[in-house]
């Protein structure tokens, strides 16, 4: 199962990142588990100064508005 964190404060980019990660993977067969980190503090922890940010198994893989579908189906994928 891999396991992704968006970051950012609730908006509605995060809020679509988070649902766009979910969609894509249920079209893949892939199961994910999805956490939504709205913690200020831990979000620029972690290096993200623009969100939405997306973490895919500890590694931080976007930062700075929605990502496309193209890219998160390929989180997804490998």
């Amino acid at each position: 199962m891999k396991h992704f964190e968006v970051l950012g404060s609730g908006c509605k980019n995060c809020a679509n990142t988070a649902e766009l990660i979910a969609r894509k993977a249920a079209e893949a067969g892939v199961e994910v588990k999805i956490d939504k980190i709205t913690d200020m503090g831990e979000i620029m922890s972690r290096g993200v100064m623009s969100t939405p940010g997306v973490v895919v198994d500890g590694k931080l893989v976007h930062a700075g508005g929605m990502p496309s579908g193209a890219q998160v189906a390929e989180w997804v994928a490998s």
